[in-house]
């Protein structure tokens, strides 16, 4: 089946690298996960009761905002909803912001979503990814290890935290780091939805590493 790049999309068969920051450098002992914001109570996980959780293999369609997408990635991760067993969420929970670290700070970096957006295979927190060129492979440091979210495709890949910390449950939406920075909130490839409804371009503008 063909595919579908979105507008002003170039397809690579490459997976760029693209960060904010200094990379994170991991520690097990000292990497927690939290959930928080708009809940009863807040939950703090180790790295061991995370990777305890049930795994998910799904093959997405990444797009990022600096104009390329690419095909056919296979991760093996745990889904976003398996979170949601720690937390009691009222109705109007609409919203969550994925956080990650930063230059140190460990909720340094988030992202805004649509909480109802993301109960599918296709949202996870993944640490492993083969595609038609590599096998099963640990992403690398540089591609968020040990835990990376990856959005649905009808995102654009900002919305995927590297080196993911935890997730924010929120009854409004707020934007997080490049949403604050002139992103658009709703960041949908196939409307074209790169820059907030202004219509001006960002400063800081996001650079690319490397390809790889």
């Amino acid at each position: 089946m063909s595919k579908v790049l979105p507008p002003g999309q170039i397809e690579t068969n490459k997976w760029p690298i693209l960060h904010e920051g200094d990379v994170y450098k991991f520690e097990e002992e000292a990497w927690t996960f939290k959930l928080f914001g708009d809940i009863k109570k807040e939950v703090t996980l180790s790295y061991e009761e995370v990777m305890n959780l049930p795994k998910t293999i799904s093959t997405v369609d990444m797009h990022c905002v600096t104009t390329w997408s690419k095909f056919d990635t296979t991760f093996e991760g745990i889904a976003f909803r398996e979170f949601l067993k720690f937390v009691e969420l009222s109705d109007d929970i609409k919203y969550v912001r994925i956080y990650g670290y930063l230059n140190g700070n460990r909720f340094g970096y988030s992202a805004n979503l649509p909480l109802k957006e993301l109960m599918g295979n296709d949202s996870l927190f993944v640490y492993r990814w083969k595609d038609s060129s590599h096998d099963w492979a640990n992403i690398r440091p540089k591609h968020g290890f040990p835990l990376r979210f990856i959005p649905p495709a009808s995102f654009y890949l900002w919305k995927g935290t590297k080196w993911a910390s935890g997730i924010e449950f929120m009854k409004e939406d707020h934007p997080g780091y490049w949403e604050e920075r002139g992103y658009s909130m709703t960041a949908n490839p196939f409307k074209e939805q790169r820059f907030a409804e202004n219509g001006s371009k960002p400063s800081g503008y996001f650079g690319m590493d490397e390809w790889k």
